[in-house]
């Protein structure tokens, strides 16, 4: 029989989907299942989005530019300004979702056997594109008793080997929720130039903020980085378009483009109505994120509450996107996080968690953690949590 390739053998299980099938099984027998597994967000994506694809008058669906639509990348980037961001029309690449963005950016980037930095836990798909792209990953841990925060540069520095060409950051993170500090991006800022590396970081959850003195501090506006910032972007959770597949990579550095841009033109292109949304969703009043944003710090403050009444659980308080990691009063989530699904009910309702062992690529670390999302109305996170309080005593006596 063929075998498999080594590459295909390493690469990782979704921590997000692996557990699908045990929630379909759950569902058959009548339970319902409350998602907090997932970023698949509720709110209702803008109209004006959804009106462009269903009023677009096209006889042939033609390949568009493979830096996508020239219409789309000017509005962007003016978009991008209108937020304090000095990016150029030459600066984006559209991409199909932020994931292609990542993987442009790894593949222009680094070589196979090159290694790339990122604080963990992380989403979880990093370690899948460094899988597919050849690359090493080189963990640094931070900790939930810490938020969370930017580990100190000295344990990065540590790191730094021949092979080093990248540092990649979540702002804000995913899985964490943490929002890095504006001293936080200068100190990596100064790493990156004194070692000539790159600092990639994926933006995509920029506008979620939810605490009045904190503010979103991008690569793209560090004085002096042009040539080592790389920013990666995706309409997904901007505007509750994770089904469009349309995000972007956006550099300075002129010759991270060009090579960005042969991946691109070998792919051909980004999808065209999923581009024709993108650019009529950047018409989107401000009323719309204000509302979005509003309801989502309702939904924190209400999860991270209700967690907190929970005897063994500790939880880090996100300032930003829409997830958190909690430390459960358990061995191992992921074997606790199957059993919700495969044995548990609480009246005919359980829950789906992400355990988030595998959101670190460290061995054996986050084995009592799960990530939660906050993407449900607050009436069913507050039912959410009161399953899995039930869930946890159950478990634990059994």
């Amino acid at each position: 029989m063929p075998k498999i390739s080594l590459k295909g053998q390493q690469m990782p299980e979704s921590p997000i989907r692996k557990l699908v099938p045990y929630a379909e099984i759950a569902k058959k027998k009548g339970n319902k299942v409350y998602h907090l597994n997932i970023g698949q967000p509720d709110i209702k994506t803008p109209e004006v989005a959804l009106n462009a694809v269903k009023n677009a008058n096209i006889e042939v669906l033609e390949y568009s530019h493979s830096a996508g639509f020239e219409s789309y990348r000017t509005k962007l980037s003016a978009y991008y300004k209108s937020h304090g961001l000095p990016i150029d029309v030459a600066d984006i690449i559209i991409t199909t979702g932020g994931s292609e963005a990542l993987l442009f950016a790894m593949g222009s980037t680094m070589d196979v056997g090159d290694e790339i930095i990122i604080p963990e836990p992380f989403y979880a798909n990093y370690n899948g594109f460094s899988t597919a792209s050849g690359v090493n990953v080189v963990p640094v841990i931070s900790t939930l008793d810490e938020g969370f925060a930017l580990p100190p540069i000295a344990a990065f520095e540590k790191l730094i080997t021949p092979r080093t060409k990248a540092i990649l950051i979540c702002n804000p993170g995913n899985p964490t929720g943490y929002l890095y500090s504006q001293d936080e991006i200068m100190q990596l800022a100064a790493l990156v130039k004194k070692h000539d590396l790159f600092l990639i970081a994926d933006e995509v959850y920029r506008e979620f903020i939810y605490d009045k003195n904190d503010r979103h501090h991008s690569v793209m506006n560090v004085g002096g980085l042009e040539e080592h910032a790389i920013m990666i972007d995706s309409v997904s959770k901007r505007y509750s378009m994770c089904g469009a597949r349309i995000g972007c990579i956006v550099s300075k550095n002129k010759e991270v483009m060009a090579t960005a841009m042969k991946f691109a033109q070998a792919r051909l292109s980004p999808p065209t109505y999923a581009q024709i949304a993108s650019e009529a969703a950047l018409e989107t009043p401000q009323s719309y994120f204000d509302d979005v944003i509003a309801e989502y710090k309702d939904r924190r403050d209400t999860l991270i509450t209700e967690l907190q009444k929970i005897e063994g659980v500790k939880v880090a308080t996100p300032k930003g996107a829409f997830y958190c990691i909690a430390q459960l009063p358990v061995d191992n989530a992921d074997t606790f996080a199957q059993w919700l699904l495969e044995s548990y009910d609480n009246n005919g309702e359980t829950v789906m968690v992400a355990p988030a062992a595998g959101f670190y690529s460290s061995p054996n670390v986050g084995l009592n953690e799960v990530r939660i999302a906050y993407v449900l109305k607050k009436a069913d996170l507050v039912r959410s949590v009161a399953i899995l309080k039930e869930a946890l005593k159950a478990y634990n006596q059994k």
